[in-house]
């Protein structure tokens, strides 16, 4: 790899992990929340990160992805983070899958 291609993936890495960080510390924003804004939310990032892995041929259960992502088990954090989504958020996740 070339020290260009280097650098590429520590910038690359330094902002994913502080993306991760940011979601850490605003723990109110809901998954459904980010799906209907962003179009992707936590678990979004865990597939993709297990993707990334399987890709590069390193063994990694979906499950320790989905701790590296949300920074606790998803029990733990269904238990202590997940709230009920309500009927306004249902519908705009309907109407944001619509386009």
């Amino acid at each position: 790899m070339s020290d260009a291609t280097t650098r590429q993936t520590e910038i690359e890495a330094a902002a994913f992990r502080r993306l991760l960080e940011h979601l850490d510390e605003r723990k109110d924003v809901q998954n459904i929340d980010l799906m209907i804004l962003a179009g992707f939310c936590r678990n979004c990032l865990t597939k993709w990160y297990k993707a990334a892995a399987d890709d590069l041929d390193v063994e990694l259960e979906f499950e320790d992805a989905r701790q590296k992502i949300y920074g606790m088990t998803y029990d733990e954090w269904k238990a202590n983070h997940q709230t009920e989504a309500t009927p306004e958020q249902l519908a705009a996740m309907e109407a944001s899958t619509q386009h």
